[in-house]
């Protein structure tokens, strides 16, 4: 983005990195500027100083307040050097005097983008060691042999640029794949883009995937980048892809096969190149059968399969789960309770699970805050969907081990009702009615 109140100077640049193969957007003032910044931030943005109401340095603090880790370069004549080197201190990248020389523009920007690309590099690691820390790899702790099918399958398929379509049932880790995917393949640098079809209607979904022009809809007030195009030389997951509609399933079909798309109401071609990732808990080939999926699109999407199996299918798995989460619950409560007694993993590993690896997780984390002993016992084992036939909690009826459980986890909570529904796994109506219907006070 090239912000400068003279127009020639902006068309002028604009030309020049266009024929370098950028896409350059421009605005002669600092508050033309903010307003494009929102929805369509720019890689690099070129500043002049001098501006007459917001100049530039306003404007690099105005920026810097959205986007803290944007890349600025300022923009001055030999006369105002002093001022370029102050802004720098306030986060500007480098600074530029004019008046330009294009080749060495040119190779200014190249190595500014070099660099760029590094520190998005070091902070992509940055997140994946966070995400380590906060679960990204508890789908990866297993002992099973399905799992680890599924562990060599991903270091087999990374390498490639094939699209890959995840299954599994919800709260497997479909999308814990996707990423372990990305961040060991050549595409690990490049952003990591996920869209969750299922929670969007079309005319959303089309928007948020292919972008738009401004006016190419009521209320579309400025452009905006989809995340197709903002996926270039990175890798874009399509979370519940069952979900797309057919209309929908055609315009991607045509934008994978192309490598190109038009932004809605736009009439440039945009080029992208980024590796597909599709995940769904549904049957497609059922769908194909109903007419409700598109069996060209699915080929597309389709051309290495993961299947990951539901936790009730990886029965050693679930006691080294439960013993991670543990100690990961421990930490974070300031407890130290010292693992689960026999009874409790018995329960475990008997309960099917309807809500795999997630519902494990609470599970373990409503135990660790509700636990008065030094270990985990089955009363404190609190299941949203129990089985009938769960004779695994003793001589309990269901009603008094769930009366026992909101009891044990309101008084945790010290009656907050918002903490209590959370750790219960249960909204705070469901919540309120259970104990209204138990005579339960707040404690």
């Amino acid at each position: 983005m090239i912000v400068d109140d003279e127009e020639m100077i902006c068309k002028s640049l604009q030309a020049w990195f266009v024929r370098d193969g950028y896409q350059v957007e421009t605005a002669l003032s600092g508050e033309a500027a903010l307003k494009l910044v929102g929805d369509s931030p720019a890689d690099i943005y070129l500043v002049d100083i001098k501006m007459p109401g917001m100049d530039g340095i306003e404007f690099l603090s105005r920026l810097k307040e959205k986007q803290p880790n944007a890349v600025a370069v300022m923009m001055t004549a030999h006369g105002t050097v002093q001022t370029a080197v102050d802004a720098m201190k306030r986060g500007a990248t480098d600074y530029f005097c004019k008046p330009f020389d294009p080749v060495e523009l040119s190779l200014f920007m190249e190595r500014l983008l070099a660099n760029k690309a590094l520190r998005e590099e070091n902070i992509a690691l940055k997140e994946l060691l966070s995400e380590r820390d906060e679960g990204f790899f508890d789908v990866f702790i297993a002992h099973s042999d399905s799992m680890r099918v599924i562990l060599a399958k991903i270091e087999e398929v990374a390498p490639s640029s094939a699209p890959i379509l995840i299954t599994g049932e919800t709260g497997v880790g479909k999308d814990m794949v996707a990423k372990a995917i990305h961040y060991r393949s050549d595409r690990s640098c490049g952003p990591f883009l996920a869209v969750n079809c299922g929670s969007l209607s079309e005319s959303l979904l089309e928007s948020e995937l292919f972008g738009h022009e401004r006016g190419a809809f009521t209320g579309a007030v400025k452009a905006r980048r989809g995340r197709l195009e903002m996926a270039h030389n990175g890798t874009l997951l399509l979370d519940e892809v069952g979900e797309i509609s057919s209309k929908m399933q055609v315009s991607l079909l045509r934008a994978l096969e192309e490598k190109s798309f038009l932004r809605l109401g736009g009439s440039q071609p945009v080029e992208s190149d980024f590796r597909l990732i599709s995940a769904t808990h549904r049957d497609l080939l059922s769908l194909i059968k109903e007419n409700q999926f598109r069996d060209d699109f699915y080929y597309r999407i389709n051309v290495i399969t993961i299947d990951v199996p539901p936790l009730r299918e990886r029965l050693d798995d679930i006691p080294v789960l439960a013993d991670h989460f543990l100690k990961r619950y421990n930490e974070e409560t300031g407890k130290s309770l010292g693992g689960f007694t026999q009874k409790a993993l018995d329960l475990l590993i008997s309960y099917h699970w309807p809500g795999n690896i997630r519902e494990l997780r609470n599970v373990v984390e409503r135990a660790v805050v509700i636990a008065r002993g030094r270990m985990i016992g089955a009363e404190e084992l609190t299941f949203v969907n129990p089985r009938a036939d769960a004779g695994s909690m003793g001589s309990m009826t269901l009603r008094e081990h769930e009366i026992n459980q909101i009891k044990a986890t309101l008084e945790s909570c010290n009656g907050n009702i918002v903490r209590a529904s959370k750790l219960l796994g249960i909204d705070r109506s469901t919540l309120m009615r259970k104990m209204k219907r138990y005579e339960l006070g707040r404690c």
